[in-house]
C-alpha cells in the first residue's frame, strides 16, 4: 500500500512513529510537506504535483496538517480526495474541528455538553452573549491559539472586559467561556481511532497554572476510561466526521464537558503516558479505510 503522510515535520515524534510502523508492515511511505505541493485543475482533472511530478499512485493520505498551514494544507488534501485517494480524516472534518467556533457550534447543535460559550464583536458593556456566560471567572481563548497559548483566565467581568478589549484592538477573535472551577486545573484527553477510544489520560496543570497542556508544563497520567467519557468523545468525533482525534474534556459537577477536538493530535504524550501503540492503531485504521485486508491480518508492529 502506498501511504502519503502530509507533514511539515518529518523529524517530529508523531510523524516518525506513524512512518516507522507503516514501513515495518511493508507499506511504501512518503512524507511530503503540503506547502511543497501544488495543485491544478485542467481538462476537468484534478492533479497534485511534487515539483514537476504528478502524484497519482497514492492509496491513502494521513494528514498531519498544523494549524498554521490549515488553509493550504486542506486545499491539497481536498485535491487528493478529488483524485480518489482514501484519507484518514477528510478535509471537511479537519476544517470543522480546526475552526474552534464552528466546532462548538456543531457540538452544541447536537446537544453535546460543553462549557457555556460566547462569541461577539460588540462592546462588552452591551453584550448580551457575554451576560449569558458571566457570573464568575471566565476563560478567554484566541480562535487561532494552540497548545494552551492564547488562553487567559479572567477573575472578574472587569478584567475580562480589559482582556477582550485588548484582543479586539489587535483585531483578534476570541471565545469567552465560563470557567469550570471544579475541574481544578485538570482535563482529560481521550484519543479516538475509528469508532473506539483507544487511550485515555488525565493532564494536570503545574502549580499556579490553570492550563493543563503538556507544552505548558502539565503532567499526565493514565486513567481508566469511563463510559461517560467514552460516549461523549465518540459523539463529538462522529458529529465532526473525524476518524482520528484527540478529544479534550473537563469533568464538571454534572459530568464531562468537551472543550476542544484536535483533528491532528500528537502521539508522544498519549503513547508515553498510556503505553498504547496508538501509531499502530492508526495504521490499522488506514489499512481498513484503504481496504487493505491482507495487511490488516499481519501481526501488529
Amino acid at each position: 500500500m502506498n501511504i502519503l503522510v502530509l507533514s511539515r515535520g518529518p523529524g517530529l515524534y508523531s510523524t516518525k512513529r506513524i512512518v516507522s510502523v507503516a514501513r515495518r508492515r511493508g507499506h511504501s511511505v512518503e512524507i511530503l510537506d503540503p506547502l511543497g505541493l501544488s495543485i491544478s485543475m485542467a481538462d476537468h482533472r484534478p492533479r497534485v504535483y511534487h515539483g514537476d511530478t504528478p502524484l497519482t499512485d497514492v492509496d491513502v493520505v494521513l494528514p498531519r496538517i498544523g494549524s498554521s498551514v490549515t488553509y493550504y494544507g486542506l486545499a491539497v488534501l481536498r485535491h487528493f480526495e478529488m483524485q480518489g485517494a482514501k484519507v484518514v480524516n477528510t478535509s471537511d472534518a479537519i476544517a470543522n474541528a480546526r475552526d474552534k467556533l464552528r466546532c462548538l457550534q456543531l457540538l452544541s447543535r447536537k446537544g453535546i455538553p460543553m462549557p457555556d460559550t460566547a462569541f461577539s464583536r460588540r462592546p462588552v458593556g452591551t453584550c448580551g452573549a457575554l451576560e449569558a456566560v458571566s457570573g464568575g471567572k471566565l476563560v478567554i481563548k484566541l480562535l487561532e491559539g494552540t497548545q494552551g497559548k492564547g488562553v487567559v483566565l479572567a477573575d472578574s467581568k472587569a478584567s475580562a472586559t480589559s482582556i477582550i478589549d485588548a484582543f479586539q484592538s489587535l483585531d483578534e477573535h476570541v471565545l469567552i467561556q465560563r470557567f469550570v472551577a471544579e475541574a481544578a486545573g485538570r482535563d482529560v484527553r481521550a484519543f479516538v481511532v475509528g469508532k473506539q477510544v483507544v487511550a485515555c489520560m488525565e493532564r494536570t496543570a503545574k502549580p499556579g497554572e490553570f492550563r493543563s497542556n503538556l507544552h505548558m508544563g502539565g503532567v499526565a497520567r493514565r486513567i481508566p476510561l469511563t463510559r461517560a467519557i467514552e460516549r461523549l468523545a465518540l459523539r463529538a468525533t462522529r458529529t465532526l466526521g473525524l476518524d482520528v482525534a484527540g478529544v479534550d474534556l473537563l469533568v464538571g459537577k454534572k459530568g464531562p464537558l468537551v472543550i476542544e477536538v484536535n483533528p491532528c493530535p500528537g502521539l508522544e504524550g498519549i503513547e508515553q503516558t498510556t503505553g498504547v501503540n496508538v501509531a499502530g492503531l492508526i495504521i490499522d485504521h488506514a489499512e481498513a479505510v484503504a481496504g487493505h485486508s491482507q495487511a490488516r491480518r499481519r501481526r501488529r508492529a
